[in-house]
């Protein structure tokens, strides 16, 4: 039987994470492999981040094993020439001229870095596009007053589009999570961005034994392919960056990075963001998709029912994330 073809489309474009900031110190130099390429992340002394092609274009050394920070560059290990964050080459030291190509173009292919939310985010397009949109701020996860962020992470074979699809995918939530009922929400699309959300209320079980109706809500919201941002509402709001990185075509690194506003220490409201995360993260939530997203192909052509939720509209949505390798493409207006 000849190998399925489990994903018919290519890495989508957009701002993905690469790092945290808070593990990226100055002077440091880290080896990725992100949007099937080898990479080089470094931060200069001057505190700026950059992400470049990891082969040197001297004689294709790595520049993330043995390369070493110095003032605003990165320099090679093989022959020291030194490269900027925007791929300029600064300086080499053995030569009596710089070739003309590196005074005039970036020769270290750099690829658009910014920082918010707490997250190193790079601008991948296939054809070199420079970025559409912006990263969407979130103060939560930098304003002071916020708990300290609960991050986990895990990497499997699938891609961003498969991971953001399965929020619309609202007849699994039962079948996979044991979720019986899910609350029916409001969803916008405003070109590059989706917006859904969905109140109720939910019974919370007190120590006492009481019990009590509160209200809660789920609010999303999807910037393009790498950024999602979600605030579960209950008794406290607790906060989640979703950020999916597509290592290859088909492989993908997913981290859920948690915060939520002040509770005392040891407190029932602690307690149930705890159990809110672990549920969040566990076989009620991701680690239940896991298995199936890792294992699962990408139907071009689903044979869908009225209980499927909307599936079909939201990947006219994800498809403008999509170039044509051969026609760099803009972001038409819905």
């Amino acid at each position: 039987m000849p190998k399925v073809n489990r994903f018919p489309m290519d890495i989508p474009f957009g701002w993905y994470f690469v790092a945290y900031t808070d593990e990226l110190a100055i002077g440091d130099v880290k080896p990725l492999h992100y949007f099937g390429r080898d990479l080089v992340l470094f931060r200069n002394e001057d505190g700026v981040a950059g992400l470049l092609d990891a082969y040197c274009p001297h004689l294709g050394a790595h520049l993330g094993h043995g390369g070493v920070v110095q003032g605003d560059s990165l320099r090679c290990p093989f022959h020291a020439w030194a490269f900027r964050p925007n791929g300029f080459c600064s300086s080499i030291p053995y030569a009596r001229a710089m070739p003309p190509i590196a005074k005039r173009s970036p020769i270290a292919r750099p690829y658009p870095v910014t920082e918010a939310n707490g997250v190193v985010w790079a601008w991948y397009h296939p054809v070199g596009v420079e970025p559409m949109f912006d990263v969407m701020l979130v103060p939560e996860f930098t304003e002071p007053g916020w708990a300290p962020q609960t991050r986990r992470e895990w990497r499997f074979a699938s891609n961003p589009q498969e991971i953001a699809e399965n929020g619309v995918d609202v007849a699994h939530f039962e079948f996979v999570h044991g979720m019986a009922h899910v609350p029916e929400g409001k969803t916008s699309y405003d070109g590059h961005v989706r917006r859904s959300e969905a109140h109720g209320e939910r019974e919370v079980s007190y120590p006492d034994g009481s019990k009590k109706l509160v209200k809660s809500g789920v609010s999303t919201v999807q910037n393009g392919a790498g950024q999602k941002t979600t605030h579960l509402m209950a008794l406290n709001t607790l906060a989640l960056q979703v950020l999916a990185t597509p290592v290859e075509a088909d492989e993908v690194e997913l981290r859920f990075c948690f915060t939520h506003d002040p509770v005392a220490p040891g407190s029932f409201e602690e307690q149930m963001i705890k159990a809110q995360i672990a549920g969040t993260c566990g076989q009620t939530g991701v680690e239940g998709d896991i298995p199936i997203w890792a294992h699962k192909i990408h139907r071009v052509q689903p044979l869908l029912c009225d209980g499927d939720g909307p599936i079909l509209r939201f990947r006219r949505y994800f498809e403008q994330f999509y170039a044509d390798p051969t026609e760099p493409q803009s972001i038409a207006a819905e």
